[in-house]
């Protein structure tokens, strides 16, 4: 049965252009070509980058984070009470109106002091600024490093100055080492994300980020059994070009360099958006979409293949639009820089209350040094 599976799953007129197949694939005359079992190294691989950042993050994003002047909030603790507790872990986090009358005869607290519980604990639950900041900084040090080693791998190659090159001779095309390397070393650390996705921030594009790497762990795995290695690599080059300015910027942000954040984002939202919403659709898509049928009749594989494309391409204009609305609210308001995608830590009332004490008295004391404190004394003397 399962057999029977596989070979309807593998037949050669899925995948292949009319008169091509698995046999041509086969390794001959010292030439080598992917393979699907290559990829179960990229399990070891993933496994090597999770233990491999949480050393990163102990030995360098630590210290890295003390240099730059990352300071965590003081966040106030909540008193212990089991009914307030029960609700957030179990029903709500932000209780209704209604709620919240409820658990203020529960708990014999006024309102005020039940919504302040619940301020208070959502803090708690938020990832740390020294969280957010390891995670950046190991992410941009992958995507740096990943971007230099996929421009080696490529800069010499004709394909990377003459896209159509992508398909000449295809699929028959071996394998180099640098190739193999570069795509295991790029899946293996995709995959990482994955199983580390839940012990990462989140943020409000999670359901995003999750479709966004599953479409490109299946992209990678497909280009590399199907021989699209020339397609993928450039897939791989062209996003790694700007996602190391977005975690430069995000370590800037979480260490206060407000200045130093707005500039690298902006250079970051140029990058993208000229290599997301130009490059990528008007040139690769275009080599991937219009170009081969012209060469061979379209055939399920072809469709396979540019449909996760079109997946990639939605996300790259969802994340565009973010991006945009962040870079106009910055450049004509003058705030600084705040991922939308994260939540804003909450303002305890008691600290409002305690800086509208500290304003009044402020003001208080420079009126009593002014024009109304003479007019007090001209009331005093009369």
């Amino acid at each position: 049965m399962l057999q029977e599976l596989s070979d309807w799953v593998w037949q050669e007129r899925l995948w292949f252009p009319e008169g091509l197949g698995w046999a041509d694939l086969e390794d001959r005359d010292g030439r080598v070509y992917a393979k699907g079992q290559d990829l179960w190294v990229v399990l070891p691989i993933a496994l090597a980058f999770i233990i491999i950042r949480q050393i990163f993050e102990r030995t360098v994003a630590l210290p890295l984070a003390s240099l730059l002047g990352v300071k965590e909030t003081v966040r106030l603790q909540v008193s212990p009470n089991p009914t307030l507790e029960s609700f957030y872990c179990n029903t709500s986090k932000n209780p209704t109106q209604s709620a919240m009358e409820r658990l203020c005869k529960q708990t014999d607290l006024s309102e005020r002091q039940v919504q302040r519980w619940f301020r208070r604990r959502r803090n708690q639950d938020r990832p740390s600024l020294i969280k957010k900041f390891k995670e950046a900084s190991w992410r941009f040090t992958f995507y740096l490093l990943a971007f230099f080693a996929g421009l080696a791998t490529l800069i010499d190659k004709p394909w990377f100055y003459d896209l159509k090159e992508m398909w000449e001779g295809f699929p028959v095309l071996s394998l180099l080492p640098s190739q193999y390397w570069y795509y295991m070393i790029e899946l293996g650390f995709y995959v990482a994300l994955l199983f580390s996705v839940a012990f990462d921030v989140k943020r409000k594009d999670f359901n995003e980020q999750i479709i966004h790497h599953l479409a490109t762990i299946v992209l990678l795995c497909f280009s590399w059994c199907m021989n699209y290695i020339r397609a993928g690599t450039l897939v791989m080059l062209l996003h790694d070009s700007s996602d190391y300015f977005l975690e430069s910027a995000k370590m800037f942000n979480y260490a206060g360099w407000r200045t130093t954040c707005n500039c690298i984002f902006i250079v970051f939202a140029s990058i993208f958006i000229f290599t997301r919403l130009v490059i990528f659709p008007f040139k690769i898509i275009y080599c991937t979409w219009v170009y081969p049928v012209t060469i061979y009749k379209p055939f399920f594989g072809y469709y396979f293949l540019n449909g996760l494309m079109f997946v990639l391409q939605l996300l790259h204009i969802f994340w565009a639009i973010l991006i945009v609305r962040m870079a106009v609210r910055f450049l004509t308001t003058n705030e600084k820089v705040d991922d939308e995608r994260s939540d804003k830590e909450e303002t305890d009332e008691s600290e409002e209350e305690e800086n509208d004490v500290k304003k009044e008295k402020k003001k208080n004391g420079a009126l009593q040094n002014g024009h109304a404190a003479h007019n007090n004394n001209h009331c005093n003397s009369k």
